[in-house]
């Protein structure tokens, strides 16, 4: 494959080899030339479980502390008082049954869709739109619930959800590079403690298996796996 005069030079700054502490991969990360664009800070992991097995699923979600740096557009599909309360939290839409019409119709132009609970019967009819982009409020990550002033308020602050892929490795935009170098190691490591927390009791061997970090248009830098690194 052909590589770009900049990808070139980034390549030669890092040792592909090596597992740098956090701390030196967000230096280095921050060091390479600019792109015209702020490129989004990524992590990948590779994690030792069989997602084929439903006990070792590893999913959830993380309240980043200094946010992902992308605005969010949040989708709350609710009733009277409860979507005025959405829409007062930050909510960009809140409603029922003018925005299902909307969507049966072709529009989506949300990033994470909320629900309460007492509405899921109609909104179970996007399941074939929705599912299929990974916007189907889902109990598991805090997108259907009660409490919706609460979840609008965390998904704007930096919350996101995670899910271990079929070969066994999770993959998230984490920040931009424009953030400070503590924002950025702060975000990692408060990360890689959430996916730490989740490790199945039935996985054996290695849990995290490696560790990179990269940004949108950068090549990947190992991450040290030592489990003291990430302590915040």
């Amino acid at each position: 494959m052909k590589r770009s005069k900049r990808y070139r030079e980034i390549i030669a700054k890092v040792d592909r080899t090596q597992e740098y502490p956090v701390e030196e991969a967000v230096k280095y990360l921050k060091s390479f030339t600019a792109a015209k664009f702020d490129e989004t800070v990524e992590i990948a992991m590779r994690l030792g479980v069989n997602p084929r097995h439903a006990d070792q699923m590893v999913r959830g979600t993380v309240t980043l502390p200094h946010g992902t740096g992308k605005t969010v557009r949040v989708m709350v599909f609710a009733k009277g008082e409860a979507a005025n309360e959405a829409l007062t939290a930050g909510a960009d839409y809140a409603g029922l049954e003018e925005y299902i019409d909307k969507i049966q119709k072709g529009w989506v132009e949300f990033d994470v869709a909320v629900a309460t609970p007492d509405v899921m019967g109609m909104v179970g009819r996007l399941g074939k739109i929705l599912g299929t982009r990974g916007l189907m409020p889902n109990p598991k990550s805090g997108t259907v619930t009660p409490n919706i002033v609460e979840a609008v308020q965390q998904i704007k602050a930096g919350k996101i959800d995670f899910r271990v892929d079929k070969t066994g490795i999770i993959h998230s935009g984490i920040g931009k590079l424009s953030f400070q170098e503590d924002q950025i190691v702060e975000n990692v490591k408060t990360f890689i403690n959430a996916i730490v927390k989740l490790k199945p009791a039935s996985a054996k061997g290695t849990y995290l298996r490696s560790i990179s970090l990269s940004s949108t248009m950068s090549p990947g830098i190992f991450v040290d796996r030592s489990s003291a690194a990430y302590t915040i």
